[in-house]
């Protein structure tokens, strides 16, 4: 099986050591997603709607660019600033998947995000049919 490392339009790592997103032949890895990580995203700060809209909208795009759905998704990980914004946050993720397509997910409270940010997420996408 072989390791490949993408690198994802829009989407920047500010100079840390991980890559956006690594395929292994199975799965699709992405990393959390903030809004800090794309261009205008600051601009989004503070409304959990708006940023979940841009990020989830980032990982579409970023699964897109390999060739995945957001059908292909099968775990989620979303870390929000406040447990208290789920309700606001599960409204503008619910947009992105038919609702037959959800995928597995957790999410919990982190009481510090990456540039500021109030919503992050991470995905894991199947690669294969089977």
């Amino acid at each position: 099986m072989t390791i490949r490392r993408h690198q994802v339009a829009g989407i920047s790592a500010q100079g840390s050591p991980y890559s956006v997103l690594v395929t292994d032949g199975t799965h699709a890895f992405m990393a959390g997603v903030v809004a800090s990580d794309l261009p205008g995203g600051a601009a989004a700060h503070g409304d959990v709607a708006a940023e979940t809209r841009l990020v989830m909208a980032a990982v579409r795009d970023g699964l897109g660019s390999i060739g995945l759905g957001m059908d292909r998704i099968v775990r989620v990980d979303v870390h929000l600033t406040d447990l208290a914004a789920m309700p606001v946050m599960n409204e503008a993720y619910r947009g992105f998947f038919a609702d037959d397509q959800l995928p597995a997910r957790t999410c919990t409270q982190s009481t510090q995000l990456a540039g500021g940010s109030h919503v992050e997420i991470t995905v894991v996408a199947r690669l294969l049919q089977s």
